[in-house]
């Protein structure tokens, strides 16, 4: 199994930027899917952004095209996620989650929580008006 180290996280003012890391230890992160979800006080755990292994394929959840950007770089076993334009609402813990899957599609990703087999501990993002 795959462990996962989020990093990144911190204060921000509204319209600021902040970059998310996720490094993936144990296995090879080329096997693997990955995905951001994050989560705010009282409120359930939210899909953020998803990428296929060969970083080709990714979506995001509506409330954050244009702004974030996910990306990987498997030589570093290491998934980014650039955020732009952040908003109070961006306010939440991020956690890197990641899916083996090694015996399917290049380009297939998942926006489910309960696809994923491994998460981080969560990096917290805090946006400022």
């Amino acid at each position: 199994q795959v462990q996962l180290v989020e990093s990144g996280g911190g204060l921000v003012q509204a319209g600021g930027s902040l970059r998310l890391s996720c490094a993936a230890s144990g296995r090879s992160a080329k096997s693997y899917s990955m995905g951001w979800f994050r989560q705010a006080p009282g409120k359930e755990r939210e899909f953020v952004a998803a990428i296929s292994r060969s970083g080709g394929d990714t979506d995001y959840v509506d409330s954050v095209k244009g702004r974030f950007a996910i990306s990987r770089d498997n030589a570093k076993n290491t998934v980014y996620l650039q955020m732009n334009s952040l908003k109070p609402e961006d306010t939440a813990t991020y956690y890197c989650a990641a899916k083996f899957s090694l015996f399917y599609s290049l380009s297939a990703y998942y926006k489910g929580s309960r696809d994923y087999d491994s998460w981080g501990q969560g990096t917290q993002v805090t946006v400022s008006s």
